[in-house]
């Protein structure tokens, strides 16, 4: 076959250090689109963000040529410094394929976090996610 085809869409979900809440309502919408342009900029446009004060969601299409682990990396660090001091990221992530079929689901999943977290904390959605996708866990080791 002489051409490439693929159609990546993935779930990715990291929260701030130690899921302190240093998302600012005031700051969300900024940082959102904060992300959406680095990701616009590195070729994996975002189809949805959405989270809370100590975590976000980032629904995006991985190409065939860039790796998860280098988009996260982009997507965290220059936030991170964008930020400003003070903010970070915690070490590691969560990403979970979507089908194709999946993907309006996952969507208003994402723009809805604010009323998920009226009935269950980061921690509680987190580990569900890890659970529903078949992901083994250590619970003494997922939040660090």
């Amino acid at each position: 076959m002489s051409h490439t085809y693929a159609n990546n869409f993935i779930h990715c979900v990291f929260s701030t250090k130690d899921r302190r809440p240093l998302i600012s309502a005031e700051r969300t919408e900024d940082l959102y689109a904060y992300l959406g342009g680095i990701s616009r900029g590195k070729g994996f446009p975002l189809t949805a963000t959405g989270g809370t004060a100590n975590h976000v969601h980032l629904l995006f299409t991985l190409p065939a040529d860039f790796t998860l682990a280098h988009a996260v990396q982009k997507l965290k660090g220059n936030s991170s410094r964008w930020m400003g001091p003070g903010f970070s990221w915690q070490e590691g992530y969560g990403a979970f394929s979507v089908s194709a079929s999946q993907v309006e689901v996952v969507r208003e999943y994402i723009r809805n976090q604010e009323e998920h977290h009226r009935k269950r904390n980061f921690e509680e959605e987190f580990t569900s996610l890890l659970r529903n996708c078949g992901i083994a866990y250590d619970e003494r080791y997922v939040f660090g």
